[in-house]
């Protein structure tokens, strides 16, 4: 019989998870699956169980938002285990589960992580840590982890935007200086995201057209410090359409690039605090880890 690893958050999104664990089982060991769960404790819990069980099971299935699904990717690459993961997307927002076709509904997800469709996807790599599909700084990066839970259940990805509103009157530039291939850009920023995903926040439009997770490359944009109120009007629109332009908005796609500051700055990873740095190696590790689709 075939071992599969089962980790969900038990507090992602509207917490109801638990009320479908015995449905979940069911539907694995009707596939054959002797089922091992685990329900985390707490952050970062994930990925130390993914880390020490990996290479013991044939198949590790999570449960919850896309910070839990950052956490089980990081434990299996950091324990080298060639192992498939399913993904029960159960977190508010699921960004990563748009992006590969994953649907909302438990049970439906739950007979898609015990198929057999399988596919390789790019993996970001942030100095020694992993991201799954988003790596930012700056200007709305601490909005995932300082929006308060229940409004995220409410409201969804719409509460993000409510706090990121906030945070406008209250920007401050970042001096950087950004290398990706032979180009080097040294200004003041606001914002920075690298994605690997078709929406970010809920916004299919931020990461920009012609995203494929396994080509190896990054969608990377970067929001200079606005010289007036004018130039600031003017970002929103062009972040959320390309056909209106902002010299302040700069757009690019690269397979690596170098972040370096004067001083260490937050970074938000997959959603989660991903800690302070003043520089920033982030590669594409292409088609780094397996999934089920």
């Amino acid at each position: 019989m075939k071992n599969l690893l089962f980790i969900y958050n038990p507090k992602a999104g509207k917490g109801s998870i638990g009320t479908h664990l015995g449905d979940i089982v069911e539907i694995f060991a009707a596939s054959g699956y002797r089922v091992t769960i685990y329900p985390t404790k707490c952050q970062g819990d994930g990925e130390v169980i993914a880390k020490q069980w990996a290479v013991e099971f044939d198949r590790i299935v999570c449960a919850g938002g896309d910070g839990t699904l950052d956490e089980i990717v990081t434990g299996v690459l950091s324990a080298g285990a060639d192992v498939p993961i399913g993904y029960l997307p159960t977190g508010s927002t699921n960004d990563f589960a748009r992006s590969i076709g994953l649907p909302r509904t438990v049970k439906r997800a739950a007979k898609i992580a015990v198929s057999d469709n399988y596919f390789k996807c790019d993996i970001g790599r942030f100095n020694s840590r992993y991201f799954v599909y988003v790596a930012a700084f700056g200007l709305f990066t601490d909005v995932t982890y300082e929006t308060d839970q229940g409004m995220k259940n409410i409201f969804g990805y719409t509460a993000y935007l409510a706090e990121a509103v906030k945070k406008l009157p209250s920007a401050r530039p970042i001096p950087l200086r950004i290398t990706y291939g032979d180009k080097v850009i040294s200004d003041n920023f606001i914002v920075g995201i690298i994605t690997n995903s078709e929406s970010v926040g809920g916004m299919k439009a931020l990461p920009g057209p012609d995203v494929k997770l396994n080509d190896g490359i990054f969608e990377v944009m970067l929001v200079r410090y606005p010289d007036s109120i004018l130039d600031l009007n003017l970002i929103g629109p062009a972040i959320l359409d390309r056909r209106i332009k902002s010299e302040n908005v700069i757009c690019f796609k690269c397979t690596s690039l170098q972040v370096e500051s004067d001083e260490p700055i937050p970074w938000n990873l997959d959603g989660e605090f991903g800690g302070m740095v003043d520089r920033a190696l982030i590669d594409n590790m292409r088609e780094a880890a397996e999934f089920v689709v």
